[in-house]
């Protein structure tokens, strides 16, 4: 079995001023959705457009920010420890200690792009489907700072699994190294199938509900894997409350691609 190489979050100290590698991996989920985006303005629809520009790009990635670290926040108070932050309110703007949920976070990005639809006169799945392809490769990077920082471990594994791995504060028992599985499937996997899915000219709505299909039954598949949090534990049916706010997710585009399909 392997042992988590203990990686000091700290990337780089400069007196008083410490540069987390987690920081990091958030830069660089915007630095390439800024890329990719700009790629994307010669996709279909978006190359015969002439309203889209790089601008646009600037102002989605700075709403979307916005999005991620509010709603990310506020989601994981919401649906994970309500009881803790509305005994305890002023945690919630505590956000170093973290905690942040996904969930949460892509609907403070859904609002933020309803903001920028209205702001430009744009139909709102029109900008859904300009920004979907663009969103896994910061999710991968997402991760990456997950298993450098040794947290969101795994289920505990088979011994004889040959990357199984023992992380510290976890036991002595190796466990599945569920970062790595999440950053293959909802990071990699996804974008490539999504990306390739997006160049091709598609109704509005299809590119979105194919994110939310990918991306909720990815992650679905990778909560068998990891260990669910410890004030929750499994819920109803034995999932995991990252798969039942999957649930949700991929009825949503299925009933969207359905949708979407049917549309002249």
């Amino acid at each position: 079995m392997l042992i988590h190489p203990q990686i000091d979050p700290v990337a780089l100290q400069l007196g008083p001023l410490a540069i987390h590698w987690y920081g990091l991996t958030y830069l660089a989920a915007f630095g390439l959705f800024m890329w990719l985006g700009t790629r994307r303005l010669s996709h279909p629809p978006f190359a015969t457009l002439p309203q889209w520009t790089r601008r646009d790009v600037e102002d989605i990635l700075f709403l979307g920010v916005m999005g991620v670290v509010l709603g990310g926040r506020i989601g994981y108070c919401l649906f994970y420890k309500p009881a803790y932050y509305v005994a305890n309110p002023l945690e919630i703007f505590a956000v170093w200690q973290g905690g942040m949920s996904f969930h949460g976070g892509l609907l403070g990005v859904l609002l933020a792009m309803v903001w920028f639809a209205r702001s430009r006169q744009r139909p709102w799945l029109q900008v859904m489907d300009f920004v979907a392809p663009c969103v896994p490769t910061g999710l991968a990077a997402g991760r990456v700072g997950n298993f450098i920082n040794g947290e969101l471990w795994g289920r505990v594994a088979d011994p004889s699994l040959p990357w199984g791995m023992v992380f510290r504060g976890a036991g002595d028992l190796p466990r599945h190294p569920s970062q790595v599985y999440q950053f293959l499937l909802e990071g990699l996997l996804l974008f490539v199938l999504l990306w390739l899915y997006a160049r091709r000219p598609r109704k509005t709505g299809q590119v979105s509900a194919a994110f939310l299909v990918g991306y909720g039954g990815f992650r679905f598949i990778a909560e068998f894997f990891r260990e669910p949090d410890a004030h929750l534990g499994l819920l109803g049916l034995g999932l995991s409350m990252g798969q039942w706010l999957c649930v949700p997710m991929i009825l949503a585009g299925l009933a969207m691609g359905v949708w979407a399909t049917r549309r002249s």
